[in-house]
């Protein structure tokens, strides 16, 4: 039985891969020879994940990224088309045939001169799925990182991925001699990891509390007459994110749309059931007015409320609150990049003011212009070696809307004037500072007031313990504590250490007793 592993370990596994395929001597050379980098074939059930961590495990090191589905390839698109050339052998002029390069290969080739990065990830998607004209050469592909006569350039590893037959009525078996060949890595589903990621990418808070009172819908297969019924993490995620445009838009989340995503209808009516508690729960309990620390009558009733309807409340707090810690995080990285940008554009200025007569010095609002330039053809250039994920391209285009902004303001400065140029976008940079500490504020009271609200109402039981558990696990939220302290968040910590401690002190004196 092969050992499985779970997608965050499955991601580490190809990160030091990664690490261990592109490491040199020091005469420059690979420290393993591209001809003995096996491939890593990833082996798992559909919609886990496995694409989307190579997309992580690209930008993590600083590499490029190449995807292609396989199956969509034949023969002549995957190893080029046929065409005659003249060679001279024996002194005699032969007819020969030759391969023009793969579009795979020429995909390559692309990457690496659009974003300025030789070394990557070639990642082949349903890699066992191939249609039979193809397969022959798949051998050849895995062996010599070949597809006709070109290769993959060196620097570029090659990640496969496949489905078991269970899943996939075109799988092909891979014989020994294609398994000798390969880095194979076994993943399974795994309901905890994926909620690590689900926090960090802003899944819907209904989608998690359901989930975490049914885990058992988390990942479902089902062979049925009228066919397969299915759930996977990819379909939680797109109904996640379908929910939050169609509440933004007014439109009412039905049935009908669950089950366009979630591909089981028992467990679609399941969810939409829930969904409808979910949304009756935040409008009767009213959440809005809890994080600023009024409680309403209605909280009282929910002390014997049954535990999935506690769960629901507690997922409607976590919900309100990452949104805030993720405004946070992402603001901070917003106000760190321009002061990088502004701090780049005075030192250009100061070099100028000593190195050139005032005549021939650039104005700071063409600097800015320049800058914001630059940073919108960086955002192309990464965005085509697939290293900017989308929270990061959301950083980089709110980078350059607020450059953007700073250059409208400089036509209000007086030309030539450097000095009083940078002190009107040091102005402007100190209001956007001081509206972002008053956002970290109200999102340290509201969390405060959380903690209130649910030490009232619950007292010091298992709710807390959970809503703890839950901030301590997410991404955001613990960010937001590590990074701007909240004094409620401390001390219920602390408090249940020291209950979790006295239990464990008082087992251990119960059980010397009965020795």
């Amino acid at each position: 039985m092969n050992i499985r592993v779970n997608i965050k370990e499955a991601k580490q596994e190809v990160i030091n891969t990664v690490r261990a395929y592109l490491k040199k001597d020091d005469t420059g050379a690979y420290e393993i020879p591209p001809e003995r980098q096996r491939p890593i074939l990833l082996m798992g059930p559909p919609g886990i994940g496995k694409t989307a961590i190579m997309e992580q495990v690209a930008r993590e090191c600083g590499i490029s990224l190449v995807s292609y589905t396989i199956t969509h390839h034949t023969r002549q698109s995957a190893i080029g088309l046929p065409y005659i050339s003249q060679k001279e052998y024996g002194g005699e002029e032969h007819a020969v045939t030759e391969y023009t390069m793969s579009e795979i290969v020429a995909a390559v080739y692309d990457q690496i001169e659009a974003s300025g990065i030789s070394e990557g990830i070639l990642f082949l998607d349903e890699i066992n799925c191939v249609s039979e004209t193809l397969a022959p050469t798949m051998l050849q592909f895995l062996q010599y990182k070949m597809f006709g006569n070109h290769k993959v350039p060196e620097g570029f590893l090659i990640v496969t991925a496949g489905n078991p037959p269970q899943y996939n009525k075109s799988v092909r078996d891979f014989d020994i001699v294609t398994l000798d060949r390969v880095k194979r890595i076994d993943i399974e589903e795994d309901f905890p990891v994926w909620k690590e990621y689900a926090y960090q990418a802003g899944i819907h808070g209904a989608v998690l509390s359901y989930l975490e009172i049914r885990k058992k819908d988390f990942y479902s297969v089902k062979t049925q007459i009228d066919g397969r019924q299915f759930v996977t993490a990819r379909g939680w995620e797109d109904l996640s994110r379908i929910i939050k445009v169609y509440e933004e838009l007014g439109i009412e989340v039905t049935e009908r749309l669950c089950v366009q995503y979630l591909q089981d209808p028992e467990i679609a009516a399941s969810f939409s059931s829930y969904y409808e508690l979910y949304t009756k729960y935040r409008a009767l309990y009213r959440i809005p007015e809890i994080l600023e620390g009024t409680v309403p009558e209605e909280s009282t009733e929910l002390r014997e409320a049954p535990f999935d309807e506690k769960l629901s409340i507690l997922g409607l707090l976590i919900d309100s609150l990452n949104q805030e810690f993720r405004d946070y995080a992402e603001d901070r990285s917003v106000q760190e990049r321009v002061l990088e940008e502004l701090r780049t554009i005075r030192a250009a200025l100061k070099r100028e003011e000593s190195e050139y007569p005032a005549d021939q010095r650039h104005s700071a609002r063409y600097l800015l212009t320049g800058r914001r330039l630059f940073c919108e053809e960086e955002i192309n250039r990464r965005r085509k070696a697939r290293m900017l994920d989308r929270p990061g391209e959301r950083i980089e285009r709110k980078v350059c809307a607020r450059l953007a902004g700073m250059e409208k303001i400089l036509t209000l400065g007086e030309k030539g004037k450097a000095k009083y140029d940078f002190s009107l976008l040091k102005q402007t940079f100190d209001l956007a500072e001081k509206k972002r500490q008053d956002e970290i504020d109200a999102a340290d009271r509201h969390l405060t007031n959380s903690f209130r609200f649910l030490s009232a109402t619950f007292g010091e039981g298992q709710e807390i313990v959970l809503f703890l558990s839950e901030l301590s696990a997410g991404y955001y939220s613990l960010k937001f504590v590590n990074e701007c302290g909240n004094d409620a968040y401390y001390r219920y910590n602390r408090l249940l250490l020291l209950k979790d401690r006295k239990e464990a002190l008082q087992q251990e004196a119960m059980e010397l007793l009965e020795m």
